[in-house]
């Protein structure tokens, strides 16, 4: 059994964060089958790299993370932020007012431990102890996918064949109220 702890990270967490991105990234476009996307992987890290970078910059005003903890290891990530472009152009701008929830990434060799669903449950506790009453979440990853849909059921947007054919992109809008009891 796991004793996995949540919480925010520290500044002194950066270089390892940075490094469980890329490995979390790099494993999940290895099992994407786009493993030669070396490009793509790096602009991914990026992103991620910027979005901590905000957090700790803003005090988790722009962006908000929590971290799963196994001792002193990170095994996994969760965010929320503003929406992202992409998902704010696939909408018609319709969930530009929306926080989104991202970056739920679980080291490869703790993944179906339940760690993702205690950074969700977290996740959900903290938005709405913020006020937030509902959320978007996008994915372009099928593996992902899946697990988004068993949760949450069809998205809301299906853009087919999105990153290429065979490779469509979801977007999901949330309402927390319907994921917690009470």
């Amino acid at each position: 059994m796991l004793n996995v702890e949540i919480k925010r990270p520290r500044i002194e967490d950066i270089k390892e964060l940075n490094s469980f991105f890329r490995i979390v990234i790099a494993d999940t476009f290895i099992k994407e089958g786009l493993g030669e996307k070396l490009n793509d992987i790096n602009d991914e890290v990026k992103v991620k790299e910027k979005y901590i970078e905000s957090d700790f910059e803003s005090n988790g005003e722009k962006r908000y993370f929590l971290i799963a903890l196994d001792g002193n290891k990170i095994i996994g990530s969760i965010e929320y932020g503003p929406a992202s472009d992409l998902i704010c152009n696939c909408t018609n701008n319709s969930y530009k007012e929306l926080m989104e929830v991202g970056t739920v990434f679980v080291r490869p060799d703790y993944q179906r431990n339940g760690v993702g669903n205690l950074l969700l449950n977290s996740m959900y506790f903290t938005l709405r102890s913020k006020g937030i009453e509902e959320f978007c979440l996008d994915s372009g990853y099928k593996s992902a996918q899946k697990i988004w849909r068993k949760k949450f059921g069809d998205p809301d947007y299906l853009l087919k064949d999105y990153w290429d054919e065979g490779y469509d992109h979801m977007i999901w809008r949330i309402k927390i109220s319907d994921l917690l009891l009470g």
